[in-house]
């Protein structure tokens, strides 16, 4: 990065450290952190469009729908998060990879499951051998955000019912007494209210989420704790141009402040949201800050 770099055996001091810093393997840290950003920006959207969707499958007057909606909810809130995300991940890639063998290779005799084994042929393969780094990388990348909408989707879907009810229904009833339809008063009376009572449920599912991003590692992503651990592991002159001990520590400590100041920038965020929900609601959140007054 630096020209006094080139010899790292000549730098010392804050050369020697602006050179460690700014080192390839740095560079990876510092790009998995967009990643972490990445996951939240994507993950966080489709969750939500997984929560509505579970929530108003919930209250469906078809009770088929209705059933499926309240099982999702309940099959997913009751088994840890770990569990899910370690079987989703291997889940999803199976099952893509079964569609794709079924559709590329119907003349395929030989059993895909074969012992503890699945086997497809090549052509099924997700992603393809001969496909570049990033391929892989992106398709990894994939899976795990849509783990992590399944499952978060769960939650804010359980936050999403709870809202929906806490809407008056004697609104609903105004709106059907106005001529509204059953869904014209679901769009236009109770989602946009509902939104007020599902807020401090959906800031608490966004500090889970924040700290549920390290379950990246678990997933075989290389993300901002995969190159805390391999950064801070001790390094020797015969590995590393730039030799230290073990400073773990350090870079955990470095990821325990980012962790921090991303959730107090978020609540903040999230309080300045909900106060301007508040504004002219008749609700006791928005009497105690002065939001409805007669």
């Amino acid at each position: 990065m630096f020209d006094f770099c080139t010899d790292p055996a000549a730098v010392e001091g804050t050369q020697w450290l602006a050179c460690y810093l700014t080192t390839g393997k740095h560079m990876n840290l510092y790009f998995s952190v967009f990643t972490v950003l990445a996951l939240l920006a994507v993950t966080a959207p489709s969750a939500l469009a997984f929560g509505f969707a579970g929530a108003t499958a919930a209250r469906s007057p078809l009770l088929p729908l209705r059933w499926l909606g309240k099982g999702y909810i309940s099959l997913v809130r009751g088994v840890p998060d770990i569990a899910f995300f370690l079987f989703f991940v291997i889940a999803l890639d199976q099952g893509f990879e079964w569609l794709r063998h079924q559709a590329l290779c119907p003349d395929w005799t030989a059993p895909i499951r074969q012992g503890n084994d699945f086997v497809v042929c090549q052509a099924a393969k997700l992603p393809l051998s001969s496909d570049p780094q990033w391929v892989h990388e992106v398709y990894g990348f994939s899976l795990a955000v849509l783990t992590f909408a399944i499952v978060f989707g769960a939650f804010a879907a359980n936050v999403l019912f709870g809202a929906m009810t806490a809407v008056p229904h004697a609104q609903m009833e105004t709106a059907a007494a106005y001529g509204m339809s059953r869904r014209q008063a679901f769009w236009h009376i109770m989602i946009p209210q509902m939104w007020l009572y599902a807020l401090p449920g959906l800031s608490n599912l966004w500090v889970v989420l924040i700290k549920s991003t390290p379950l990246l590692f678990l997933l075989g992503i290389e993300d901002i704790v995969y190159w805390a651990r391999e950064l801070g592991g001790f390094k020797s002159a015969r590995v590393s141009a730039y030799p230290h001990g073990d400073w773990r520590v350090w870079y955990f400590l470095g990821l325990l402040v980012f962790y921090l100041a991303f959730t107090v920038l978020s609540e903040k965020a999230l309080g300045r949201l909900n106060s301007r929900l508040q504004r002219g609601q008749a609700t006791v959140g928005a009497d105690a800050t002065g939001g409805a007054r007669s």
